[in-house]
């Protein structure tokens, strides 16, 4: 039986290949430690609020015993506060709401997104003035809600500027389609802005040569719009139609203002559940306010999974990672064939 030589005196080992490390890697603990504070004050502004306010969804505040006398502090109430709101004149209350707060939001994104995307065409376009016209266009977006609801109950008014264009004496702030219409108009105009600033920054990353090779190819106007503009947009276009559809349907403040409490046709489920609160009911607030929540989080995920918007940039970090991990295979397959071991 042959026997290995032993090594000889002096002889040095081959140090051994240290393997490649992504320069994302050990990055993970250092970032959760920087983000742990911002964690921290969101569970305390946000998470305890909705864990309060699911807690006070069962239970009832005040009320009379069988005595006649106010019972104090809240008692338990199980599902009670959830069931009274579809039973009886309750229910047709509250379907008057949700139906008010998803007609507000279909509609005013609908037309927020169009005028949006055409903002932020104009303000890509290199014109003179540019920059002014771009100061001027994110004014609006810049005014707090309530003083922009305050500046269009002025604009409304049965004396106002509105009737004055017009040529008709319209009650704005009565109950009825006309209060639906002052509050798409007013609302567009405050947070068309924002879907333009968006889309202005996705068109900025786009580059000029992609257009003026569809040109040379003789592609319109039009089609370069629709096949290259589109698509490349899309991701930052996705981010804010999600943004304001889950903005408009927690509206409150604008319609509050602009048209005021007791309202049918432009009560939302917020005004709704803040009535119920002024009025010491905050059982049946918080069961609003709750099923409120429940509707936020179906329309993000259904938003989400069917359209594909990468809101965190989880998509962008997977293609990263795959290519990370790609290279460092390929890199590892190299170092064998160097080496000459077998596959």
């Amino acid at each position: 039986m042959a026997v290995a030589a032993p090594a000889k005196a002096g002889t040095k080992r081959p140090k051994k290949q240290k393997e490649w490390k992504s320069p994302d890697e050990g990055q993970g603990k250092l970032a959760a430690m920087m983000l742990s504070p911002t964690f921290l004050v969101l569970v305390l502004v946000i998470g305890l609020p909705i864990l309060a306010g699911i807690r006070q969804s069962f239970y009832t505040s005040g009320g009379l015993n069988a005595n006649g006398f106010v019972v104090e502090g809240d008692q338990w109430a199980g599902l009670k506060n959830y069931t009274a709101i579809f039973q009886g004149s309750t229910a047709s209350i509250f379907w008057q709401a949700f139906y008010v707060t998803t007609f507000f939001t279909v509609v005013c994104v609908i037309i927020e997104v169009i005028i949006g995307v055409a903002m932020a065409l104009i303000m890509n376009r290199a014109v003179r003035g540019r920059s002014l016209i771009r100061a001027s266009i994110l004014i609006p977006w810049a005014i707090p809600t309530v003083v922009s609801a305050v500046l269009w109950k002025w604009i409304f008014n049965a004396n106002g500027v509105a009737n004055d264009l017009l040529g008709k004496q319209i009650l704005w702030s009565t109950d009825g389609i006309q209060a639906q219409m002052a509050v798409i108009i007013a609302d567009t105009w405050k947070t068309a802005p924002f879907i333009g600033l968006l889309v202005l920054a996705g068109l900025q990353v786009i580059p000029e040569e992609v257009y003026e090779a569809a040109k040379i190819d003789g592609s319109s106007a039009w089609n370069s719009f629709l096949h290259i503009t589109l698509p490349l947009v899309k991701p930052a276009l996705l981010v804010a139609v999600l943004f304001r559809i889950l903005d408009n349907l927690r509206m409150f403040d604008l319609p509050y203002v602009l048209i005021g409490k007791g309202k049918p046709s432009v009560q939302t489920l917020s005004i709704l559940a803040q009535q119920e609160s002024v009025n010491t009911r905050y059982g049946p607030a918080a069961a609003y306010s709750v099923l409120l929540f429940i509707y936020l989080i179906i329309v993000a995920y259904a938003f989400i999974k069917i359209l594909g918007a990468d809101v965190i940039g989880d998509e962008a970090r997977a293609q990263k990672k795959a290519k990370n991990k790609k290279s460092k295979a390929q890199r590892k397959i190299g170092r064998s064939v160097a080496r000459g071991d077998t596959p």
